[in-house]
């Protein structure tokens, strides 16, 4: 590829094949079993051949399409094993790498924004970029005072492509079924383009990390990067080096996957808290592990990279989510039921039984309830298939429920990280992350400390400590 497809018309028809190949290789499918060969091995061959095509149509466009893909990444242990299986290795491409735009195409954008002597600005500036992503792309270099820096270039003509290619996607959605079964794509779209603007503004993304990287500085945790300069289409900020969470999902060891995924539920659970924002694109391509944390070098740091999407959240994450959380672990339906009706989660005209609104809660928040969780993709793939079977009961309640406006980024941020532990298949604390940083987890005495939870040790779930097993 030359150069980034811009037309509408070229980009429509590249998105267009991906459900028309889809008809295409069962039509070849079906040919095949009829000549004799095993349903199972075509089977097999169908799948592979339609991840292929979904990582090439996607990762060449960039865009909307390749963010559209990224997001896919992230829930793929949600779907059944014979068809994440085939996608997994595709997918798992668009978390770090793209095709790379031409390098006189990135030379006119950084004379353009930096000016005719922008190599002045470093002392070296590798050409070659070190990763591509949906809407600019990274390149490593030193800048002119001596620190290593990573500089993201975005793409000319991103901004059209960006919402052509969601448009298009949203048309083609119930024609994308195949590519992710079980799952409706169009309200992840429609949550996409809702963030385009944002997106694009690599101001924005500068005061993000700015905010991130002087509340976690000397963190022996998380690590952001600082910003070094920022231009309306050229960030430049410190690099960082480490192992990408893509490559702890794939070959990591047992206590990197654990590490990895306990500090990732730490950042998600503490951002918000700390800064008023949330980090609000949470696929493996924009996490590192670092080696030197609290334990020493052997020990592991999370670091964090990518801030173009957050929800701004001034006052942390909603006291509601909290309050919500600890009630349904409580078994307090009737409470429950009535703070999702003012919440505006069931709407007034719909009736629902509050112990069904229970039933349909507990077994999503169960990680919450053991002092340790390990999240599995079978797990995952349980609650999916549950929520989405039109038979069950599950799917029935879900159904009826709202998502309100104010909550959709919040929720999407939420799954898509249960998504990566699971990939992780890691052992996380997640009610000691949760104790400590949502607000309304904890109950307050009327001197406003919080109360110890109490846990209820017949709970099958429930792990006891070690001096009382």
């Amino acid at each position: 590829m030359s150069e980034l497809p811009r037309k509408a018309v070229t980009r429509t028809a590249k998105l267009a094949a991906l459900p028309l190949g889809i008809a295409g290789r069962a039509t070849w499918g079906l040919g095949k079993r009829i000549v004799g060969e095993s349903a199972e091995l075509v089977g097999r061959e169908l799948q592979q051949r339609t991840a292929d095509q979904l990582f090439k149509v996607l990762g060449e466009l960039k865009g909307g399409a390749m963010k559209f893909g990224q997001a896919l990444s992230v829930f793929e242990s949600a779907l059944p094993e014979e068809v994440a299986g085939p996608y997994r290795a595709a997918l798992t491409k668009l978390q770090e790498a793209a095709p790379p735009m031409p390098t006189r195409t990135v030379h006119a954008v950084l004379e353009e924004r930096l000016g005719e002597g922008w190599r002045e600005l470093f002392l070296e500036f590798e050409d070659k970029p070190s990763a591509a992503a949906s809407i600019g792309q990274v390149h490593r270099g030193v800048w002119h005072d001596g620190r290593e820096v990573a500089v993201k270039v975005q793409y000319p003509g991103a901004g059209e492509a960006l919402l052509s290619d969601l448009n298009q996607l949203s048309r083609f959605a119930r024609l994308l079924g195949p590519l992710v079964p079980g799952m409706d794509v169009k309200p992840l779209i429609t949550e996409l383009k809702d963030r385009v603007s944002e997106e694009l503004d690599y101001g924005l993304e500068a005061q993000a990390q700015r905010a991130h990287a002087e509340e976690f500085t000397d963190d022996p945790d998380v690590v952001v990067p600082n910003v070094v300069h920022q231009g309306e289409q050229v960030l430049v900020t410190e690099w960082m080096d480490g192992i990408p969470l893509s490559e702890v999902i794939s070959d990591g060891t047992e206590e990197q996957r654990d590490r990895a995924g306990q500090l990732l539920a730490r950042f998600l659970f503490s951002g918000p808290a700390r800064t008023g924002l949330l980090h609000a694109d949470p696929h493996p391509g924009n996490f590192r592990l670092l080696p030197g944390g609290p334990e020493g070098e052997d020990d592991w740091r999370l670091g964090v990279l990518d801030f173009g999407t957050v929800d701004r959240l001034p006052g942390g994450l909603p006291p509601i989510i909290g309050e919500a959380l600890r009630m349904t672990l409580d078994g307090e339906a009737e409470a429950v039921h009535a703070m999702l009706c003012t919440e505006g989660f069931v709407k007034e005209s719909i009736e629902l039984d509050p112990d069904a609104v229970l039933d349909y809660l507990l077994p999503i928040i169960e990680p919450a309830q053991a002092d340790a969780f390990t999240f599995t993709r079978g797990w995952m793939r349980t609650q999916a298939a549950r929520i989405a079977d039109p038979r069950s009961p599950a799917y029935q309640l879900g159904s009826r429920l709202n998502l309100p406006p104010a909550y959709l980024l919040i929720h999407r941020v939420t799954l898509s990280t249960i998504g990566v532990l699971c990939q992780l298949g890691a052992t996380v604390r997640l009610r000691g992350e949760l104790e400590e940083w949502l607000p309304g987890f904890l109950p307050e005495d009327p001197a406003g400390a919080a109360e110890e939870p109490v846990r209820d040790a017949e709970d099958p779930v429930w792990e006891a400590p070690a001096a009382e097993a």
